[in-house]
C-alpha cells in the first residue's frame, strides 16, 4: 500500500473506473498461468486501487481529501494492529 499511489489514483479517476480496473486485475489473477511474481504484483496493485476507492467514498461523503487519505491511513495501519 503507497498513500501517494492512492492519492494519485483517486484524484485522477472515478469510482467506476477504479472499480473496474479491479475487476480487470482479479479476473487476471484467475488464469492458471499467471506465476507468483505477478500474483504479488498485482495484489499490491488491487491494494492500492480499493485504497483510492475508500478514499474516495469519503471525500464523496464530505471530507477533504488530505483528511480522508489519513483516516484511511490510520484505518489500515488500526487493522494491522489487531
Amino acid at each position: 500500500m503507497k498513500l501517494p499511489v492512492i492519492k494519485h489514483l483517486q484524484r485522477n479517476n472515478d469510482a467506476e473506473k477504479l472499480q473496474h480496473a479491479i475487476e480487470v486485475l482479479e479476473s487476471f489473477t484467475e488464469h492458471r498461468s499467471v506465476t507468483e511474481e505477478e500474483m504479488d504484483v498485482v495484489g499490491e496493485l488491487i491494494t492500492n486501487l480499493c485504497g483510492a476507492v475508500e478514499v474516495q467514498k469519503m471525500v464523496d461523503e464530505g471530507m477533504k481529501d488530505t483528511d480522508a487519505a489519513n483516516t484511511f491511513v490510520k484505518k489500515v495501519l488500526g487493522s494491522i494492529d489487531k
